[in-house]
């Protein structure tokens, strides 16, 4: 099929926020190719698969949505079917040699080739790229994004810190940062289309780097691009959390008071199986000073349950690190064995029954501590984002604190989606917060009042 009749594609996107952002990247450089975008999955001459490789589930779930798309190519013969992002690079050879069913597979670096790779699929070849890149940034892509309120903005590519669980340094590369500029005006298109929440992503964000400027000064630059854009981060490592990105957080009323820092065990044993490269008393310690320089702070953590060798005690002690420090969400996983990690190679020891008792454990340990927290917050104000109705009915309003609570209020005339709105908390469950309006705020009111 000639491009002249504009082939479509459609996107499914699975994993985390880096695949959000990655997506919108693979659109941007799809459309300035000639492609239309559909979401119709009917609809489409190419259909593409944007993956994760964090955990096997995930894995499985792309195996199980692959055997539903090719029942498509009997009724269109010509369709192209491609994998995206890191399973593209972990499992390319089982995806085209033995499974026949992917007739593109792009890892997260070559992006750029995918129109000529996809044209490669519709000539009856297939379409593979899957080296990995010191340099890709996609700086100059323009990301496609509909409009709306909140935006995935990359930063920075890779990982350099190889722990010892994870995948991203074999699937996504080594660590690269944008330029602080690109971002900034990227911020800047963002703040003329009307958005109010950039989240800037980076599989260790922290240890973001373009020449002197580093992350403190990054989010210092985004946070003056329009002060009535809330900014947020995420994923930090502890190693990386410096006192000079805690005092900039705390300058700037735009920037979130919310640090997403991942613990994963509450054990210095396992902390170095894991090769977290921090002990439990150096993170307390970061707690502690965030919470000293920004008053009001909030924390959320990953948590891994059952890593190789754990012990019920060691198990304990991750208990025990969550009620001192009162995470306000936490996510938390059992453990999964990735190939080529070096804790694949310790074996997987842990029982999946104990595993899921554990995780269970975790999970009732996180919901009681949310609960008390949410608690404290009743009959308070909170300022809150609002984002549009609520899930479950057109009759209340979802908003969201700085802090990244979920606070649900009831339809009033004088709201719209990306306002400000002062409420009173009246009620309170571990995951959302129920209140009522108070006040519409202006982006100038708001900041005097949490500066």
């Amino acid at each position: 099929m000639s491009l002249m009749e504009k082939n479509k594609v459609y996107i499914e996107t699975y994993g985390c926020q880096m695949n959000l952002a990655d997506t919108e990247i693979v659109l941007g450089i799809l459309q300035n190719y000639g492609y239309g975008i559909t979401k119709d999955l009917n609809n489409a001459d190419v259909v593409l698969l944007n993956t994760c490789s964090i955990r096997e589930n995930a894995e499985q779930r792309i195996y199980g949505r692959l055997g539903n798309i090719k029942t498509l190519k009997r009724t269109n013969p010509n369709l192209v079917i491609g994998i995206l992002g890191c399973m593209a690079e972990r499992l390319r050879k089982d995806l085209i040699d033995d499974k026949k069913i992917v007739d593109v597979v792009v890892g997260p670096d070559e992006y750029r080739r995918l129109p000529e790779l996809i044209d490669t699929a519709f000539g009856g070849d297939k379409g593979i790229g899957v080296r990995l890149s010191k340099t890709e940034t996609y700086d100059d892509i323009i990301p496609y994004r509909e409009d709306g309120l909140m935006a995935w903005l990359s930063v920075m590519r890779g990982c350099d810190k190889f722990c010892t669980f994870c995948v991203v340094p074999f699937t996504r590369g080594r660590e690269r940062s944008r330029s602080l500029q690109s971002i900034v005006e990227e911020i800047k298109q963002l703040s003329r289309r009307g958005f109010k929440e950039v989240t800037l992503l980076g599989q260790n964000v922290n240890s973001y780097l373009d020449g002197q400027n580093d992350f403190a000064d990054l989010l210092a630059a985004c946070a003056e691009v329009d002060r009535s854009i809330r900014m947020r981060f995420t994923t930090s490592h502890p190693q990386d959390l410096s006192d000079k990105l805690l005092y900039t957080i705390a300058a700037y009323p735009n920037l979130c008071n919310y640090i997403h820092l991942p613990v994963q065990s509450g054990s210095n044993r396992i902390l170095k199986l894991m090769n977290r490269t921090y002990t439990i008393e150096h993170y307390l310690n970061l707690i502690d000073k965030a919470r000293k320089i920004i008053p009001g702070v909030s924390f959320s953590t990953d948590i891994i349950a059952g890593f190789p060798t754990e012990t019920y005690e060691d198990h304990l002690m991750t208990l025990d690190i969550m009620r001192e420090v009162k995470y306000d969400g936490a996510y938390m996983f059992k453990y999964s064995p990735r190939e080529r990690t070096k804790a694949f190679e310790m074996g997987d020891d842990v029982s999946d029954e104990v595993k899921t008792k554990r995780l269970q454990e975790i999970i009732e340990v996180q919901q009681k501590v949310s609960f008390e927290i949410n608690q404290k917050l009743i009959g308070k104000e909170e300022i809150i984002l609002i984002e549009g109705f609520s899930r479950k009915s057109d009759q209340f309003l979802s908003g969201r604190t700085d802090t990244n609570k979920v606070v649900i209020i009831p339809v009033d005339d004088n709201l719209k989606p990306g306002d400000y709105s002062k409420v009173k908390i009246n009620k309170a469950t571990h995951a959302t917060l129920f209140g009522e309006f108070v006040e519409k705020i202006t982006p100038d009111k708001k900041l005097a009042l949490t500066a």
